[in-house]
């Protein structure tokens, strides 16, 4: 990649760390895998639970965001040669889709983006995450 467009390197982007925060206060982290729908107005971002092997099938990610919609989603690149390094970063509200047509869309676009998902069940809800602002930096 050349010229520094944070949403499309944001999108190419194979994994990012989705922050969530609980009742409690607590910050939580976890990556994840995600699709952009930059059709979509505001812009969009899915990221779906799927049959990799979890804990628990209570996860905190959907209860914090049950109790508390705020969201940050960060994708970065580190390079020993730091000039490469780069980051971008969506803050937006999210929402935990079980039954709808978005949660169909979110499921579409995460198997385009992801050819695993033709052998990994995406059964799970859909996280949907409506992009309210983009921030980013590079060397």
């Amino acid at each position: 990649m050349s010229q520094f467009d944070p949403k499309v390197w944001f999108a190419q982007a194979p994994v990012a760390r989705l922050a969530t925060v609980g009742s409690d206060g607590a910050p939580h982290l976890v990556p994840v895998v995600f699709a952009v729908d930059s059709e979509s107005s505001p812009e969009t971002v899915y990221t779906g639970v799927d049959a990799k092997p979890k804990t628990t099938q209570r996860l905190r990610r959907l209860a914090n965001i049950e109790c508390n919609p705020a969201i940050s989603l960060l994708v970065d690149h580190y390079d020993d040669d730091w000039n490469q390094l780069w980051w971008v970063r969506i803050d937006g509200a999210a929402v935990v889709l079980r039954h709808s047509d978005a949660l169909h869309t979110g499921r579409r676009l995460l198997r385009a983006k992801y050819p695993q998902y033709q052998s990994v069940s995406l059964a799970g809800p859909v996280i949907e995450i409506a992009v309210r602002r983009w921030s980013s930096w590079h060397a």
